[in-house]
C-alpha cells in the first residue's frame, strides 16, 4: 500500500485545453491522470453521433492524445481514468488500439453498464417510474423523444477495471469524482461502508474535476492570479485515512489557496450538508481547510450511507433553436437597437409568424447583469443577438431570413453579418430521474487489440 497516491486532473469539460493533458505527463509527477469529458449535453452529442454512425460516440480528443503520447505515458508509468468513452467507450478503446498497433501493449478497461438507452422500457415501471426529478413531470411527455439515457454509476467498477491492471480505464457516465475515487478504493481498498473515506475521496475529485478551476481559473479575485497563460492544473496527494493536499506542478502559472479551492468546492452546490453521489453523501460543511506552502490541506471530511437510487441522465428532442445577430453602431445606438429589433419581430408577426419562445440581447449593453449594475452611459455599437425556438422548422427558417434585409431596409448603421443566414439546431433538452442501484450492473471490457475480449 503506497503511503501517497497523486492524481491528477488536466481535462475539465469536452473543449478544455488540448495542451493541458500533454504538460501535466511531462510533469509526470503523480500516479494517476484523470480527464473528465462529460456533462449532461455532451453525452447527448456523443449518442447522436453514435446512432449516425455506429463507430463514433466518444471524444475525439482523447484518442489524440494517447496516440500522440504514448510513449510519454508508457514512460512516465501513469494510469488514466477518463470518461472520454462516452456513449461508445468500446469504440473509442478500438480506435485507440487500431491506430497505435499491437506492439504497443497498453491495456485497455472499458467499463459498461451505465448506457440503458437501448433497453431503456425494461427499466420502467411502478418503482422506477422516470418522472423528473426537478419538475415532478410524467415520464409520458418525453418517453418517445428519448435520445440518450445514463447513469451516474458509482466508483467500484474503476476498481474492478484497475485490479485487472488496466493502463487506461475508459468510462462512460460515471460520476465527475469518481474518476479520483476509483483510484483511491483500488490503492486503498476502502469498502463501500468506510463512509468518511469515500467521502474524503468523493470532495477530493470534487476539486480538481473542473481542472483548472481550482487553480485560479475562473477565480473571483482574478487580478491576483499570474501567469494565466502557464495554469497549472492541479494535483491530489490523498493518504490511507482520507486526508489530502491539493497542489499544482512546481513553476506553473495560476494561483493555489484555499479561496480558488473554496470557489471550486462550492461549484454546483445544493445542500452542503447532503452531497449526493452514487458512493456516499458527502457533508461539505465538516471538514477542516488549512492554506499551506503552495498547498491547501483538508482533513476530517464526513460521509454518511448512500441512497438506494442512482440518478439517470437523460436526454430528449425539445424542437428547435436558430440565433442571428448584427451589430449596431452610430449616436443612439441603443434606442437603434431597440427599433431594430422591433422591425424583424414585427415583419415576422405581420406573416403570422409565433414563436413559443424567442429572445432579444443587447450585447455591450449589460446583457449579463441587466438590472443589476448601472447601464453605460457611453456606448456607440450593440451587438443585437436574437434567438428564437418553437417545434415548427419552417417557422425557424422563416426567422433566419429576415436577419440580413434590414441592413438595407432598416436603419443606418447596422453591419457585422457573417456567415449566412442563421442555422436551424435541434434542441437536446436534459431529463433527470431516477433508477434503483439493483437494476443496474456493470462489467469490465479489457481491449488488448482492435478486435475485443470479455474479460468480466
Amino acid at each position: 500500500m503506497k503511503k501517497i497516491v497523486k492524481i491528477a486532473n488536466a481535462q475539465g469539460f469536452w473543449g478544455d485545453s488540448v495542451n493541458a493533458p500533454i504538460e501535466m505527463l511531462k510533469y509526470g509527477d503523480f500516479d494517476y491522470l484523470t480527464l473528465d469529458y462529460l456533462a449532461e449535453v455532451t453525452i447527448s452529442i456523443m449518442q447522436r453521433q453514435k446512432l449516425k454512425n455506429p463507430n463514433l460516440g466518444y471524444a475525439k480528443d482523447f484518442v489524440d492524445l494517447v496516440v500522440g503520447n504514448i510513449d510519454l505515458i508508457k514512460k512516465n508509468n501513469i494510469k488514466i481514468i477518463t470518461n472520454a468513452g462516452g456513449a461508445n467507450p468500446i469504440a473509442c478503446a478500438k480506435e485507440i488500439k487500431s491506430i497505435i498497433g499491437d506492439e504497443n501493449q497498453i491495456k485497455i478497461a472499458v467499463i459498461n453498464g451505465d448506457d440503458i438507452f437501448d433497453d431503456l422500457e425494461s427499466y420502467v415501471d411502478s418503482v422506477d417510474d422516470f418522472s423528473n426529478m426537478d419538475t415532478k413531470e410524467k415520464f409520458d411527455l418525453v418517453k418517445d423523444k428519448i435520445t440518450s439515457a445514463n447513469v451516474y454509476v458509482d466508483s467500484f467498477c474503476i476498481k474492478d477495471a484497475l485490479k485487472l491492471d488496466a493502463d487506461i480505464v475508459l468510462c462512460g457516465r460515471v460520476t465527475d469524482p469518481g474518476l479520483s475515487l476509483g483510484a483511491l478504493l483500488y490503492e486503498y481498498n476502502w469498502k463501500k461502508d468506510d463512509y468518511d473515506k469515500l467521502a474524503s475521496g468523493t470532495l477530493a475529485g470534487h476539486i480538481i474535476e473542473c481542472g483548472a478551476q481550482c487553480t485560479g481559473g475562473n477565480f473571483s479575485d482574478w487580478k491576483n492570479v499570474d501567469d494565466y497563460d502557464s495554469i497549472g492544473y492541479p494535483i491530489i496527494n490523498v493518504y490511507e485515512s482520507g486526508d489530502f493536499y491539493v497542489s499544482k506542478p512546481e513553476n506553473s502559472g495560476g494561483l493555489l489557496n484555499k479561496y480558488t479551492v473554496i470557489e471550486q468546492i462550492l461549484y454546483e452546490m445544493g445542500d452542503p450538508q447532503m452531497y449526493i453521489s452514487p458512493d456516499v453523501i458527502v457533508d461539505f460543511t465538516s471538514f477542516e481547510i488549512l492554506e499551506l506552502n503552495n498547498s491547501v490541506f483538508i482533513k476530517n471530511v464526513k460521509g454518511k450511507k448512500p441512497t438506494d437510487t442512482y440518478k439517470v441522465s437523460l436526454s430528449y428532442e425539445n424542437g428547435y433553436k436558430a440565433t442571428g445577430q448584427l451589430t449596431v453602431t452610430g449616436p443612439d445606438v441603443y434606442e437603434k437597437a431597440v427599433r431594430t429589433s422591433e422591425i424583424i419581430w414585427n415583419r415576422l408577426k405581420r406573416y403570422n409568424i409565433e414563436f413559443s419562445d424567442k429572445k432579444t440581447e443587447f450585447l455591450g449593453y449589460s446583457s449579463c447583469h441587466k438590472d443589476i449594475v448601472p447601464l453605460p452611459k457611453n456606448t456607440n455599437e450593440i451587438v443585437l443577438r436574437l434567438s428564437v425556438k418553437d417545434n415548427d422548422l419552417n417557422k425557424i427558417k422563416s426567422f433566419s431570413k429576415e436577419i440580413a434585409p434590414v441592413i438595407t431596409n432598416g436603419p443606418s448603421g447596422i453591419t457585422g453579418f457573417s456567415g449566412g443566414r442563421p442555422k436551424a439546431q435541434n434542441i437536446i433538452a436534459y431529463w433527470p430521474a431516477l433508477i434503483s442501484k439493483n437494476k443496474i450492473k456493470t462489467n469490465v471490457v479489457i481491449v488488448w487489440q482492435a478486435k475485443v475480449k470479455i474479460s468480466k
